[in-house]
């Protein structure tokens, strides 16, 4: 073997061994790059289950004290038993309206906008018709004279637009429960949402209305009449 043959061999193992040293030091650091890597995540997952753990029981407490403010509150402690039960009348269709009497549990008025106005003087466990006989059937306003309970307004017609609207007639004035009834104006009103007389003088009343749906009129707006 000549010189340059052993020359060329031991250059090459030079050439192996380095290349084999390069590879040792990159695994090494990349190891060592992993492994902090690694135990930072640990680290953060148990340091974020005792934060999770502490807002869940934050929130626990807060609902709670939530739940024990909201029962403390004065005005629910009456009507905590209280529930809602269908009184009817089932024949009466829709409605905008219903009155009743200071004082009186049992005497209650239902204005429908298709059926008219309902009487019940049982505390609704039945009803009675008491508006059938007028030009219209359709109810958006009745209220109850604070200065005499017998003083009754109705105003017909439904101010809750809809594809199909039964219009009014005008306001009525009635005594005795509706029995004796008769009209005091607001013919072209067309729809009343709402009626109401003042308390010391059951003739001057106040009326909102709509008016006519789909044209101009004039008895629209906050009218007072006398």
């Amino acid at each position: 073997m000549g010189l340059y043959s052993f020359r060329k061999i031991a250059s090459l193992v030079l050439r192996v061994l380095v290349a084999i040293t390069v590879l040792f030091l990159v695994s090494a650091v990349a190891i060592g790059q992993t492994k902090p890597e690694r135990q930072s995540k640990a680290t953060k997952a148990s340091e974020a289950k005792p934060a999770s753990s502490t807002a869940q029981a934050e929130a626990k407490s807060s609902d709670a004290d939530n739940e024990e403010s909201e029962s403390a509150k004065p005005e629910d402690k009456p009507f905590k038993g209280m529930k809602y039960r269908l009184i009817g009348p089932f024949r009466g269709g829709r409605s905008l309206t219903a009155a009743g009497i200071p004082g009186d549990p049992t005497t209650y008025y239902f204005g429908s906008t298709g059926g008219g106005v309902w009487k019940s003087s049982d505390g609704a466990m039945t009803w009675s018709p008491v508006f059938d006989k007028e030009g219209t059937s359709a109810i958006g306003s009745l209220a109850v004279s604070a200065s005499n309970q017998n003083v009754i307004y109705a105003g017909t017609g439904e101010a809750c637009i809809r594809g199909n609207i039964s219009h009014g007639v005008g306001a009525y004035k009635t005594l005795y429960g509706l029995h004796n009834r008769r009209q005091v104006g607001m013919h072209d009103s067309r729809a009343i949402s709402q009626i109401t007389a003042t308390p010391k003088n059951t003739d001057i009343k106040l009326v909102a209305s709509l008016g006519r749906a789909y044209e101009r009129n004039t008895e629209l707006g906050f009218c007072r009449a006398t």
